[in-house]
């Protein structure tokens, strides 16, 4: 209550002789002052570097009990913050609350060139960007353009103003945070932190292993409002809307001719490059597609049963 009542600018002298605005307690490297204890502690961890709560796992330290709470959900994966219209849960709820306003709020704003909508007319207008290549922020120190001004600055703290300290000792590369640098040195390791409870299966990050757990729960998030069919990965979802839309963005660069996924221009390219990728081990003839292959070994197989 005392510490509230310091921040009201109208606060008289109490009886003690304390007056408005007072802040107690100083910081002594930079002479800050703050209204409690508790805060002026908090601050002195900035100079110190002493963060008491670490996490057991994997190091990262936090000034707080709640913050440590909420970091241990990444590696369990627990996720307390469940929707009642959704069979969905999050690990945090702040996660919980962005959900709960994209399902309540009406999306007023929708892209003329793709339909998408959006709640804000600001995230609209960004969003917008992205099929008309406007850049408008652009980086001062190293000239890079960005489609916000929440971009261009997360590009300025990570890398211009923020000290690389963390440093990977095997190969010296420096990263801003010691959450980079630790997925880096996994590619040294080779380590899987995250395992799958059901079939044991390792991953580096916990967001690759909850969209394999899908697999196993039969999870399907992405479902297609035209013909209400379901997948389990967003890149499956984006490929199947096309058949509706009836987009080919993969055109071949030498005759022209469009498909609608990669791997059918990767074997349409054969044709004119020639390759032929797929070899009989019994005969040695080669072929530009497998299904070709598979259908050339069944007349070795017939000549064995005959």
């Amino acid at each position: 209550m005392l510490r509230h009542i310091r921040a009201h600018p109208g606060h008289k002298p109490n009886e003690c002789g304390e007056k408005s605005g007072e802040k107690p307690c100083k910081c002594k490297q930079r002479w800050k002052a703050f209204i409690s204890v508790k805060s002026g502690r908090r601050h002195m961890v900035t100079h110190t570097g002493n963060v008491p709560y670490k996490c057991k796992l994997c190091g990262e330290g936090f000034d707080f009990p709640s913050s440590l709470r909420r970091h241990k959900r990444t590696h369990t994966g627990q996720k307390p913050c469940k929707c009642k219209d959704f069979v969905k849960a999050f690990s945090f709820s702040s996660y919980f609350q962005i959900h709960e306003k994209t399902q309540t709020r009406a999306k007023c704003y929708e892209c003329k060139q793709c339909g998408k909508t959006f709640g804000y007319p600001s995230a609209c207008q960004i969003h917008v960007r992205t099929h008309t290549g406007e850049k408008p922020y652009e980086c001062k120190q190293c000239g890079k353009a960005f489609i916000s001004f929440t971009y261009r600055r997360t590009h300025e703290i990570r890398t211009h103003t923020r000290e690389t300290a963390c440093e990977c000792k095997e190969c010296g590369k420096t990263f801003s945070c010691s959450s980079s640098l630790r997925r880096h040195e996994k590619s040294h390791t080779g380590g899987k932190l995250y395992e799958c409870k059901t079939c044991g299966k390792g991953f580096k990050c916990s967001s690759s292993r909850r969209i394999h757990e899908r697999i196993h729960t039969g999870e399907k998030p992405y479902e297609c409002k035209k013909c209400g069919k379901a997948f389990n990965y967003s890149s499956c979802f984006q490929r199947h809307k096309r058949t509706h839309t009836g987009e080919k963005p993969y055109e071949c660069k030498r005759c022209g001719k469009a498909y609608l996924l990669s791997a059918s221009l990767r074997i349409h390219e054969r044709t004119h490059t020639g390759e032929k990728p797929y070899e009989c081990k019994e005969c040695g003839k080669v072929f530009s597609h497998g299904s070709c292959l598979r259908a050339h070994k069944k007349t070795h197989a017939r000549e064995k049963l005959s």
